[in-house]
């Protein structure tokens, strides 16, 4: 008994450990953004005393309010776009019985593996002959499809119990109808965690948008080289617009935890 209650102290304590490493960066960053100008490159772990002239000055340097609506409309945007399609292909996939079906699972497979560097270069080309460079548009178009997705909603839909299909098309509805009605009402902890995933993932893109907006500070990652310069890079601002950049994710996870949760805890039930 005793030593099971050690193992337990040693897992909470080990736990414990690792989220303050997981933390300590984000404290930091917010830590530094709320020091005075002249004393972002302090050690101390307290910001005091606490200011906020390091956001006031990078809402004058950049359109702090135009970067975050642009970046939670192209995130929004591709977070949608590629959960309606995960949605409805994962759906076929497992429903349906149809000519080249394992073909074309294997081919979304290796959709995935595929590193994005690869198809960049072709995407670049077509999206300079339609004229989307420089364009909120031509950072979300390459990226409505997410075969990772695809293969995650699959594993959700392939548990679904097919009784209640069945159950569904007894009473005549169609596959429309059973798709919202019936199979999406039971995948909610599913999407919700599929959701946050993609969101954040879209949130989070700098290589793309940097390559399509040459010219222009569209979203709020791009807007982060405005506080580096050759003669040194300002910080406090910098770390002030991150820690905004931070704050969407985080809120969005905090209304949609308990679907998470729920995610993970039914992915382990038959």
């Amino acid at each position: 008994m005793m030593i099971e209650r050690l193992r337990g102290l040693a897992s909470h304590a080990l736990l414990a450990v690792t989220a303050l490493v997981c933390v300590f960066p984000i404290y930091w960053l917010f830590a530094t953004s709320l020091r005075r100008p002249g004393d972002v490159m302090s050690l101390s772990p307290f910001p005091w005393p606490m200011s906020v002239d390091n956001y006031t000055d990078a809402a004058h340097k950049v359109d702090v309010t135009g970067l975050i609506l642009n970046t939670f409309a192209v995130a929004s945007f591709a977070a949608i776009a590629q959960l309606l399609i995960a949605l409805f292909a994962s759906y076929a996939f497992v429903m349906y019985t149809f000519p080249l079906q394992r073909l074309l699972y294997l081919a979304f497979v290796g959709i995935w593996l595929v590193p994005f560097q690869v198809t960049m270069l072709p995407n670049y080309v077509l999206l300079n002959q339609l004229g989307l460079i420089d364009t909120l548009i031509g950072t979300v178009l390459p990226t409505l499809c997410s075969a990772l997705g695809v293969l995650l909603l699959r594993q959700h839909m392939a548990a679904f119990p097919k009784e209640l299909v069945a159950a569904a098309k007894i009473d005549g509805r169609s596959s429309w109808s059973i798709l919202w009605t019936v199979v999406v009402p039971n995948l909610r902890p599913a999407l919700a965690a599929l959701a946050i995933l993609l969101f954040i993932n879209a949130w989070n893109e700098y290589f793309w948008p940097a390559v399509v907006m040459r010219r222009s500070n569209g979203v709020l990652q791009l807007g982060l080289r405005s506080f580096m310069g050759t003669e040194g890079d300002d910080w406090g601002p910098m770390m002030a617009l991150a820690g905004l950049a931070c704050l969407p994710v985080l809120v969005l996870y905090l209304l949609l935890q308990r679907h998470v949760v729920n995610a993970f805890v039914r992915s382990g039930l038959k």
